[in-house]
């Protein structure tokens, strides 16, 4: 086959028909066809996360029994810890707890002051429970009163001694006692609903 030979003026104007033509396709390709696969893509990230979160809640309801079993432990531990709370009279609850709890250290605590009505939990923000505080004065030496202070707070994870204020004994006659003052802070049991 020969080429057909096309005045210049024809072949330019084929040319130029040729060039419009392919920059129309590529800007239909850039920018439709282009479009139209980041459109895809996206649907197909959106699709993944739907399916792994479909994943994700069908594990969770699997675990529901697993989940109220931890519950009803999280509940009897509560409940536990609440038992051993300062509940009825305040003052003589703390009153006997630190008498009984002292008995085994050689500790004198014989001033207890007035004790605080319940308020807002001071240490933690938003704590569902009341505290009071009450003040202790004593004596002790120094190897007794730190035993006596670490002991009792583990003894009682509701209770927390702060504002310890410890000093030399004033008497003459024993240079190795210490007269101390430290604020008792207890969670109050709460009232049934």
């Amino acid at each position: 086959m020969k080429p057909i030979k096309l005045p210049k003026e024809k072949r330019n104007q084929l040319i130029l028909i040729s060039l419009v033509t392919l920059v129309v396709l590529a800007g239909l390709g850039f920018g439709l066809i282009k479009f139209q696969y980041e459109t895809l893509t996206r649907l197909s990230a959106k699709k993944t996360e739907a399916e792994q979160k479909f994943v994700h809640m069908q594990e969770q309801i699997k675990r529901a029994d697993q989940i109220e079993a931890h519950l009803a432990d999280a509940r009897t531990t509560i409940t536990n810890l609440e038992a051993g709370m300062a509940s009825g009279d305040l003052y003589s609850w703390i009153i006997n707890t630190v008498r009984g709890f002292k008995g085994a250290y050689k500790v004198e605590i014989p001033q207890f002051t007035p004790i605080s009505l319940p308020s807002e939990v001071n240490l933690l923000p938003k704590f569902p429970y009341k505290q009071v505080t009450l003040t202790v004065a004593g004596t002790a030496h120094y190897h007794d009163l730190g035993k006596f202070l670490a002991d009792f707070e583990n003894e009682f994870p509701h209770i927390r001694l702060v504002n310890l204020d410890i000093q030399l004994s004033p008497a003459a006659g024993d240079t190795e006692k210490l007269v101390f003052r430290v604020d008792i802070v207890t969670l109050v049991k709460p009232n049934p609903s």
